[in-house]
């Protein structure tokens, strides 16, 4: 409150901005852009998602009001900037994410990403595997229209924007007896993309079981399929109805309110997430600003979320502290 909410540089939530080598041990949660939209298969633009929800964030405030948590009290938080992305090679965007996010992890501080499309979520689940204790995998909770479990597109390309998360369990990086798919709808390009990821276990809640069940209820389920293991939480601005957020590459009718998108999110209080991701926001497909005003909205969710989480690791750490001495 010491200055306007429209004033100064925009970063995401106004927060300082780091050089992600001064981040670790200052750092506990790093809001990270990656501004990549190199595998989109439609409608490009989310490569200007990252600079649209900075923008959008900056009118959000200190305190949640219905969880009444408040992220910068439990947790330092920092803008640590872009990822120096290569906007015509996948492969070579590939490799930069993961060894942009790598450090970070081994140094435990917990990355909240905008993207960009999809595809993004692929090497960053690889480098948060990597820091991993040897043989843990994460869980993962992705919510989406699409599974995003195609093998290949287009010719034989592997690396797009609806193959992330089967390269992520491909690569050990996620356990599939602990991913939960949540909204799905949609036309598919084959079965095979629904039929692989059940055959390894995946558990799919589309859009109609949702419906038929109720979020509650279908966020217990979800809460039972991760457990108490690490898990990564990936929100694709897609799972939104096009009415809520039309600035997306791969719009599908029938999907969530914003509301009832926050309302999912809250549910998830107090899993041991180890990273999530808002992606998928292309501002150039909706002049109104409605979709990166939503992607702002759901990562400051997110955000507390993570910092809540945070605060239990640290309250836990300086228990065991206690114990020793």
């Amino acid at each position: 409150m010491e200055t306007p909410r429209f004033s100064g540089l925009a970063s995401f939530m106004r927060l300082p901005v780091l050089d992600p080598g001064a981040a670790p041990g200052a750092v506990e949660i790093g809001l990270i852009g990656i501004p990549f939209d190199g595998t989109t298969t439609g409608r490009p633009g989310a490569r200007l998602g990252p600079r649209a929800v900075r923008e959008a964030s900056t009118g959000t405030r200190a305190l949640n009001h219905a969880t009444g948590i408040a992220p910068y009290a439990l947790a330092v938080c920092a803008d640590l900037g872009d990822v120096p992305v290569n906007p015509v090679d996948a492969a070579e965007t590939d490799r930069r994410i993961a060894a942009f996010y790598r450090p970070l992890a081994e140094a435990g501080i917990v990355p909240l990403t905008v993207g960009g499309d999809h595809f993004v979520t692929y090497p960053v689940l690889r480098a948060l595997g990597a820091a991993r204790p040897q043989g843990e995998r994460l869980g993962l909770i992705h919510i989406d229209a699409h599974s995003d479990t195609d093998d290949a597109q287009y010719g034989g390309t592997r690396l797009t924007h609806g193959t992330p998360f089967r390269r992520a369990i491909e690569a050990g990086a996620l356990d599939p007896r602990r991913c939960v798919q949540i909204g799905i709808r949609g036309s598919m390009d084959a079965a095979d993309e629904r039929d692989w990821a059940l055959a390894q276990g995946m558990r799919i809640i589309a859009m109609e079981e949702v419906c038929a069940r109720g979020l509650p209820e279908v966020a217990a389920e979800a809460r039972a399929v991760v457990g108490e293991g690490p898990t990564y939480l990936s929100f694709d601005i897609d799972s939104l109805d096009p009415a809520f957020a039309p600035g997306t590459g791969t719009p599908e009718i029938g999907g969530f309110t914003t509301r009832e998108a926050l309302h999912l999110l809250r549910a998830f209080r107090g899993l041991d997430l180890v990273g999530a991701d808002v992606v998928e926001v292309a501002p150039s497909l909706d002049p109104t600003g409605i979709t990166a005003l939503a992607g702002a909205g759901i990562a400051f969710e997110i955000l507390c979320l993570l910092a809540e989480r945070a605060a239990a690791r640290q309250r836990a750490g300086e228990g065991m502290d206690e114990g020793t001495d």
